[in-house]
């Protein structure tokens, strides 16, 4: 009797936990304890071997891949190496997951991957209920929206009223889905609930990589939230299904998430109904805050033979400060540039020399050094290490330090091998290696790059110096957008800005700008405008040479639009073969060119049409200086394409300013 008693209670301890726990239905996945994890071998990436420079790389990058503090929000994806050799890694955390944890989960995941993983180029890990994410690989995993490989889990207890139960998860879902998509590139997370009618809770998590789109983010959750009723968890009370890209999970009746770890400033267009109540929880301490900072600087000011500096020297100060962590000794720089020798010298820019160079532990570096005679080298220097330091963006070139010792100024960039865009544009030979695939992707980066300047970064930046030389390109022929000394700050509220200095590349800049000191984000799309038809025609625009007339690009491109021959436009080397998205993105750069500032579209909305074909254009304006010196009116256009308006000459027209500086890391 007393056998059978403890059979019987062995069967219901067993069950219960059946019942209790979640059983997985994996797709090309494997399990250890908490730890779900993934090694590629059937993309035929690979293998590296022991003491490999790959191997080197791998550790170096995962070892020191959350070392940067200053990353609050729980995404990290950098790389180390070059060419064959180089290694991509993203570790993303759990939005609930606190700094401090979100790190020590990932060196976690760091050791258990590698161990797990031995010797593949690629490799990805869960660990504790998708707490965080550990990838790694030999190829571009930034950016890249993918739903393979993944895992499924359901509860083994089912709902009781299904149509209610599936109902209420659905719009649970629909919505976080929504939120998390509209997220910035610091977090794309969300998380709620919602009561059932029978008085039961669902409580939903949705999360992206921060790097992707918002239409990305969007369409991987969709594809997770479709596998709800086919393999994942069809009528359970719980489930989730987890990816590269993102993850979604779902539970009733119990919490299994904490409160959000880090929250993005809040916007200044929010209309939440709680926005009144938020506004004054944050007013009153400000205000006291404001009041103390007042009667500090009152006091300080009072004492005799005292000095006291503006608000605005001390934080610049201030800024100074926090990057030391970044600042490299002079030494260190002049042994890896073999004391800034003329074999190392990659360019001579508007401020000072730039320089190739290889630190003592073999990474590359492009080293500007400003010019001691530079009359604007010290604002130009501490203008791009308190902005530059804090920008983190695929399309951005990496600030990694600075140097700052007696009359040295030094900035220290990543290296990026494949020179500048012109280089390859307006070279004969070279612009034949970028097909319409890599001009393309180049254009759509460097939109991604300004986007993140504008919206999606800690700080609201205006770059005022967008042009083809500035714009850098990776192994994989993937845009940089460099040099941001002539970068301004915008608070979160301010639209424009006026300047009585003119500084910049006439040819780039907006008329406003150009006639009257005003910039503002529109005054960077007109930039991003003439980038583009530079790309797309191969020529500068500068000017166009037609028999013994000389016309420059946006002249000469709305004069072929208008007459309906935009394919004198394209660059001759380009086939035929994409034609309707070559049009498309000329439209698109005639409409970020055009003299009106409102109706120039914004960074946001040109990232939207170079990523879907579904959207209408509007039909662009006259672009601003457009000079037509012929006489007569011009034939017939379509009337897609016709939209007439007044023709002016700028007084400008053949004036140049280009007090800009000019950084060019790469080789040349």
């Amino acid at each position: 009797m007393h056998m059978f008693s403890s059979r019987l209670l062995f069967s219901f301890v067993c069950c219960l936990l059946l019942i209790t726990n979640f059983t997985s239905q994996a797709i090309a996945e494997n399990t250890t304890q908490n730890y779900h994890y993934f090694c590629d071998d059937t993309n035929d990436r690979g293998n590296y071997t022991d003491n490999s420079t790959y191997h080197t790389n791998l550790n170096t990058l995962l070892s020191t891949l959350t070392s940067n503090a200053e990353i609050d929000y729980g995404f990290y994806n950098f790389t180390n190496g070059e060419n064959t050799d180089k290694v991509y890694a993203i570790g993303l955390c759990r939005g609930d997951v606190k700094p401090g944890e979100c790190r020590k989960c990932l060196e976690y995941s760091r050791a258990n991957l590698t161990q797990l993983c031995p010797n593949r180029k690629e490799a990805i890990g869960w660990y504790e209920d998708e707490k965080c994410m550990l990838r790694y690989s030999d190829r571009s995993i930034f950016a890249l929206m993918e739903i393979g490989p993944a895992y499924y889990a359901h509860n083994m207890l089912n709902a009781t009223d299904l149509d209610q139960f599936n109902k209420s998860l659905s719009t649970l879902l629909r919505n976080l889905r929504s939120q998390a998509a509209s997220g910035d590139s610091r977090l794309k997370y969300a998380v709620g609930n919602i009561s059932t009618p029978d008085e039961k809770t669902i409580y939903g998590l949705v999360q992206c990589t921060p790097d992707l789109l918002g239409s990305e983010c969007d369409s991987c959750l969709v594809q997770s939230i479709e596998r709800i009723p086919i393999d994942c968890c069809k009528d359970s009370l719980g489930g989730r299904v987890v990816r590269p890209s993102c993850n979604m999970r779902f539970e009733t009746g119990f919490l299994f998430y904490g409160p959000t770890a880090y929250t993005p400033p809040p916007s200044s267009t929010s209309t939440t109904s709680k926005g009144s109540i938020i506004a004054v929880a944050v007013a009153v301490p400000v205000v006291v805050v404001a009041v103390l900072i007042f009667i500090c600087i009152y006091l300080r000011a009072k004492k005799p033979g005292k000095k006291y500096k503006t608000q605005q020297e001390e934080h610049d100060d201030d800024e100074i400060d926090i990057s030391e962590s970044l600042q490299f000794s002079f030494n260190t720089i002049r042994e890896a540039t073999d004391d800034f020798s003329d074999s190392n010298k990659l360019g001579q820019g508007g401020f000072g020399a730039v320089y190739r160079g290889r630190l003592s532990d073999g990474q590359m570096i492009a080293v500007k050094r400003l010019s001691r005679e530079s009359s604007q080298g010290d604002t130009e220097f501490k203008n791009e290490v308190l902005l530059v330091a804090k920008l983190q963006h695929r399309n951005l070139v990496r600030l990694l330090g600075f140097c700052l010792e007696g009359r040295e100024r030094l900035l220290v960039y990543e290296f990026v091998p494949n020179k500048s865009l012109d280089c390859f544009i307006f070279n004969q030979a070279n612009r034949a290696q970028l097909d319409w695939g890599k001009r393309y992707k180049i254009i759509e980066g460097v939109a991604r790059g300004i986007l993140y300047l504008h919206q999606d970064s800690r700080l609201r930046i205006i770059h005022r110096d967008l042009k083809v030389s500035n714009v850098l390109l990776d192994q994989e022929m993937n845009p940089k957008i460099s040099d941001f000394g002539l970068a301004r700050l915008f608070v979160v509220d301010q639209t424009h800005g006026d300047t009585n200095r003119i500084v910049g590349t006439y040819g780039y800049m907006a008329p406003e700008y150009a006639m009257h000191g005003q910039f503002s984000e529109k005054s960077d799309v007109f930039s991003f405008g003439v980038l583009v038809l530079e790309i797309l025609s191969g020529q500068r625009n500068s000017g166009i040479r037609h028999g013994e007339n000389i016309e420059d690009l946006l002249s000469f491109t709305w004069r072929n639009w208008r007459m309906g021959t935009p394919g004198n436009i394209v660059d001759p080397t380009l086939n035929n073969g994409y034609q309707n998205e070559i049009m498309r993105c000329i439209h698109i750069g005639l409409l970020c060119v055009q003299e009106n500032v409102s109706a120039r579209p914004t960074m946001a909305s040109v990232v939207l049409v170079l990523n879907s074909h579904s959207h209408t254009l509007p039909v662009p304006l006259e672009p601003a200086f457009y000079v037509d010196s012929r006489t007569g009116n011009l034939p017939g256009m379509p009337v897609w394409e016709f939209n007439s308006g007044t023709t002016r000459s700028s007084e400008y027209a053949n004036k140049s300013f280009n007090e800009a500086s000019i950084t060019e890391p790469f080789p040349r």
